[in-house]
């Protein structure tokens, strides 16, 4: 299971209120890439055979079955500070992460 802070809840709940199609939720995934090996990716999309819904402090949100193996136990947390980095994933799985936050092996 992966987990939204209330910072990040708030966020996506602001985002997902400018979407053009009310019936997309957010997907969070773990895509081939980045300057560790993998990298995190959220976008707003329809469910897709395969996905798992979750729900979390009123956020209902999809992944598919290869990134939730990647990211259990992570969390979701936003940052809108002076030096904030938007939304950050801190996962427990990850050996290695770059400096930007979004990639890990």
């Amino acid at each position: 299971m992966l987990t939204l802070t209330e910072a990040a809840a708030a966020q996506i709940e602001r985002l997902q209120l400018k979407q053009a199609d009310a019936t997309h939720r957010l997907r969070i995934f773990v895509d081939a890439g980045g300057c560790s090996g993998f990298e995190y990716g959220m976008s707003f999309d329809s469910e897709k055979e395969g996905d798992h819904e979750f729900e979390d402090k009123g956020v209902s949100f999809f992944m598919d079955a290869a990134s939730l193996e990647y990211m259990k136990g992570s969390v979701v947390d936003f940052d809108d500070s002076l030096h904030g980095k938007g939304f950050q994933i801190k996962n427990p799985n990850a050996t290695n992460t770059c400096g930007c936050g979004r990639s890990f092996n």
